[in-house]
């Protein structure tokens, strides 16, 4: 394959230069090899070149890229639309390309702690008065589009573009201001704050949302805030403007347990885990505002968290006592009479239900992933008793169902073979994978007295 045409090629430009970052980033590493077809060759320069310009955009952009983000605006925070970021830097790049050249130069060794961001700040003050002046096209065009959103969007960034040098110093000191807060670093997030206060008298809550952007877990920044205000009281935080941050995030809380709640069993292993995932993260946020804020024990916030508190553990409470159910159904049992005894045996008459094998994986699976959150939740007594409980019940059916292929009970011992597997992988969870490969040596073990056919994998839907 020859390369190819201006005409198409331009048509491939135009896709890449509208592409999400992590679209081009996919092509990127897709394009890795394939130098040999000069068509992808071409492609692949294109895409080269369009990653290192996006790099160096970002770079220099990076106090407000976070804000630039596809799909549905947030009900809070700061957003603007992606295609203003794409213009703005067009609008740089035409109207200083001796600057940028000197801000890619500056990028292929830049160390964050070391080097100067002083040329990556020269092009903020370009691009801010660029946008002011609204001359260039570029410039109008992103204008247009920022107050299409809503009015005043442009000037909300405008504000942003002011704190871009102030932000952009203190995102360097942030990782050690989350991760270990000293009256040190104290000191330095005060007088970060102070002076970003001082250059306008809306800029603090403004400030903070420009850190929390650069964070993996914006919701951090309280950390910040905490130290900056000396651990606030409830009052004296609900009080003031970055009041917002604390009930962002006892929003998000109420959000994430109604998840953890409703989340479907039919979801399989992923939707477990996810739903454990979620349960952690609701610890930790709890414990991040019962740690920044000094809390009053009845009403407000205080007893809007002993309430979220109270939910949480009542919430994974409810998914332990379903366990026994979703275990029954995929491990089913009968009811059978022995002298005058009724007792429950294994049923062993039909295929396993994949459905309810799903089901059970999910749910024994968020069961596992909620573990290292239990004393901090509330639930490890519930939690502990449940799982021991059933862990002994899993454990006597897989006996009995030993014992009937051993005695040749089972009309077709590879089927009861199948329910052990399910069994084992039951176990897996319950217990440990040890255990559960015990299982599965006595099952094979069992088995081999009558066929060489090892057991079959459980037949769980996939999530």
């Amino acid at each position: 394959m020859g390369a190819l045409p201006d005409q198409k090629l331009q048509i491939v430009r135009t896709l890449v230069e509208t592409a999400p970052d992590q679209v081009v980033s996919s092509l990127q590493m897709a394009l890795a090899s394939a130098g040999g077809d000069p068509a992808l060759a071409d492609v692949r320069r294109l895409v080269e070149n369009e990653a290192a310009d996006r790099r160096l955009r970002n770079a220099v952009l990076s106090p407000v890229v976070p804000f630039f983000r596809a799909g549905p605006r947030p009900t809070y925070g700061m957003a603007f639309p992606p295609r203003a970021l794409s213009m703005i830097w067009r609008g740089l790049k035409e109207e200083a390309p001796a600057e940028v050249a000197v801000a890619s130069r500056a990028l292929v060794d830049f160390r964050p702690d070391e080097s100067s961001p002083e040329p990556f700040d020269d092009l903020v003050d370009i691009a801010a008065h660029g946008l002011r002046t609204a001359r260039q096209k570029d410039y109008v065009a992103a204008i247009a589009l920022l107050d299409g959103v809503a009015p005043g969007t442009a000037r909300n960034l405008l504000a942003c573009l002011d704190l871009a040098p102030l932000v952009r110093s203190s995102a360097i000191r942030l990782p050690d201001w989350v991760n270990r807060m000293t009256e040190e670093r104290a000191t330095a997030a005060r007088l970060a704050y102070r002076d970003a206060v001082d250059a306008a008298p809306d800029s603090g809550p403004r400030f903070f949302e420009m850190l929390a952007a650069q964070l993996a877990q914006p919701w951090n920044i309280l950390r910040v805030i905490s130290a900056v205000m000396d651990r606030p009281s409830e009052r004296y935080l609900r009080d003031c403007e970055l009041a917002t941050f604390a009930e962002r995030l006892m929003d998000e809380i109420d959000a994430n347990l109604k998840s953890v709640i409703t989340f479907s069993l039919d979801t399989g292993v992923e939707g477990g885990m996810r739903a454990g995932a979620l349960v952690e993260l609701v610890t930790l946020q709890i414990a991040e505002l019962e740690k920044g804020v000094e809390l009053v024990k009845e009403g407000g916030w205080g007893g809007r968290i002993h309430k979220q508190k109270r939910g949480l553990a009542d919430g994974v409470e409810g998914r332990l006592r379903d366990l026994e159910k979703v275990i029954g159904q995929a491990l089913p049992t009968q009811s059978m009479r022995i002298a005058r005894m009724v007792k429950q045996a294994p049923k062993i008459i039909g295929e396993p239900d994949a459905k309810a094998v799903n089901r059970a994986m999910s749910l024994l699976t968020f069961t596992e992933s909620v573990r290292t959150s239990a004393n901090y939740g509330g639930f490890a007594s519930m939690r502990s008793k449940t799982v021991k409980e059933l862990a002994e019940v899993v454990d006597a059916y897989v006996e009995e169902v030993l014992a009937l292929i051993k005695d040749q009970e089972v009309s077709d011992p590879q089927l009861a073979g199948r329910y052990l597997e399910i069994a084992a992988a039951v176990t897996s969870l319950l217990q440990d994978s040890r255990v559960a490969d015990i299982i599965r040596r006595r099952a094979n073990s069992a088995l081999a007295m009558g066929s060489d056919v090892g057991l079959e994998a459980p037949r769980a839907e996939s999530a």
